[in-house]
């Protein structure tokens, strides 16, 4: 009984998984070929605006402070910076 009821269940397992497989293939493929828009990528997931929360004083407000930023390229250069003697 089981030798026979195993394949069949087997099968139907094979191909619900199959399905599935070219579904999540087909969102991926689909996804891909959509342009890249900035608007698209600066829209939250959510719907609200979304505040990181280094950005937040101990009172959750929004902080006044100058915050600190670090440029890791030399793109406002006129001319590449010597570097010879590091």
């Amino acid at each position: 009984m089981l030798s026979t009821v195993f394949p069949l269940i087997y099968g139907l397992i094979f191909m619900a998984l199959l399905w599935q497989a070219f579904k999540v293939m087909g969102r991926g493929f689909s996804a891909a070929g959509k342009p890249f828009n900035a608007s698209d990528s600066r829209r939250d997931r959510t719907g609200k605006v979304t505040i990181h929360p280094e950005l937040l004083d101990g009172e959750g407000r929004l902080t006044e402070e100058d915050l600190l930023t670090v440029r890791f390229s030399d793109d406002d250069e006129d001319k590449p910076a010597d570097r010879s003697s590091e």
